[in-house]
């Protein structure tokens, strides 16, 4: 699919010409009207701050970070039953890199590690079948997370799996799905977004029918955007223009990544291997109705919660931690009584300091020395 805009290359998307010709179209348009703006995907908040975009926006857009990382809406209670399943005899217990460090009631899969247990981290869930066939003798569990973006690749495995009959693996299933979460923001009492930066990955999977709640019945525009600087300058141009024509609807800036269907083959193994759960629970936003996947019954014989004791008992955060205002974006990053102080990369005490793709990381390596002039900034414009 081609680039509406005529872009082919990702440094057309980095041009610094480019970037503040739109930085400059958006401050000629939106004016002193404040703006307030969610981003869903954690990836966008890396992005905005790597690339420095809040210092050249006009202080009358305010982007918030929304709930679109998937570690970072792990509770602790899911990482309490993960450690409960690492910790059993002859079990070698998988994960991605970053899970490895989020903390619990029972410490990280990292301190277990050092304790003794067998955990190792992959980058894909092949891996860990890999692992299963080269060690018969043991139990091999995947501890598959993220939103539909990296559900396929669990489906695809389990599929796998089934054909091969392979016996000592299984998957601990904790996907969760995007509408739930941006429909509890939504619902949320004193809810100030005003327009949403869309998931671009998530998007590539489901297309875009899904979003089209939030234009039709809340009346907020959406733009799906990429993952470059320009990418998102243009969907806040994008939203801009739905509030200069007075219309809301969900549009597509990311066109030559998604399509309006999404990806029909991922949903349909998808369905063929998951279902939805009825309830689930997500950091800050507690429980959520359908808002998760778990296997199918077909795939009882892979699914580590039945193969398996878990506690399965809600842990509630520790109270120094405000990772749940962060997620619903209610507050900043900075504005946690403990972020950058005991709460680090290094330390993490909430799991929003611990994913690439967690605002607190975000926020902690680009931009917290910004902070303080960018509030001021808008204070002024604000009186």
């Amino acid at each position: 699919m081609t680039d509406p805009h005529g872009l082919r290359f990702v440094d057309e998307y980095r041009s610094p010409e480019l970037i503040r010709s739109a930085a400059d179209e958006i401050a000629r348009r939106v004016g002193d009207r404040p703006l307030k703006i969610m981003e869903v995907c954690g990836g966008h908040t890396h992005a905005i701050y790597k690339h420095g975009l809040e210092d050249i926006l006009p202080p009358s857009i305010e982007l918030v970070h929304g709930p679109g990382c998937p570690v970072c809406v792990i509770p602790m209670g899911r990482v309490d039953d993960a450690i409960a399943i690492a910790r059993q005899r002859d079990v070698i217990f998988t994960t991605f890199g970053d899970m490895m460090r989020v903390p619990s009631s029972r410490g990280s899969l990292l301190d277990v590690k050092a304790q003794g247990a067998d955990v190792r981290f992959v980058y894909s869930p092949l891996d860990a079948l890999k692992l299963a066939r080269q060690t018969p003798d043991r139990e091999v569990v995947f501890f598959a997370i993220g939103f539909e973006t990296t559900a396929p690749s669990t489906a695809a495995t389990l599929l796998r799996a089934r054909a091969e009959g392979l016996k000592n693996f299984s998957i601990f299933c904790n996907h969760v799905t995007i509408v739930p979460a941006i429909k509890a923001i939504l619902d949320s009492p004193g809810m100030q977004i005003e327009g949403f930066i869309g998931p671009g990955h998530v998007s590539t999977i489901i297309g875009m029918g899904p979003f089209e709640f939030i234009a039709a019945q809340y009346r907020r525009p959406i733009v799906i955007s990429g993952f470059e600087p320009l990418d998102i300058l243009q969907s806040i141009l994008m939203i801009l223009g739905q509030r200069e024509r007075g219309e809301v609807a969900v549009e597509n800036q990311y066109s030559r990544v998604v399509r309006s269907n999404g990806n029909r083959r991922a949903l349909e193994i998808i369905g063929e291997t998951m279902e939805l759960r009825p309830f689930f629970e997500w950091r800050g936003l507690g429980f959520i109705s359908y808002s998760a996947l778990k296997l199918r019954e077909e795939f009882a014989a892979w699914d580590a919660e039945r193969r398996f004791h878990v506690p399965g008992v809600r842990v509630t955060d520790p109270k120094a931690c405000q990772c749940g205002e962060v997620l619903k974006g209610v507050i900043k990053p900075w504005e946690c009584r403990v972020f950058g102080t005991a709460c680090t990369p290094d330390r993490p005490i909430g799991t929003c300091m611990v994913s690439p793709e967690g605002a607190c990381a975000a926020y902690f390596n680009y931009g917290r020395y910004s902070l303080v002039s960018r509030t001021h900034a808008r204070a002024r414009t604000a009186s």
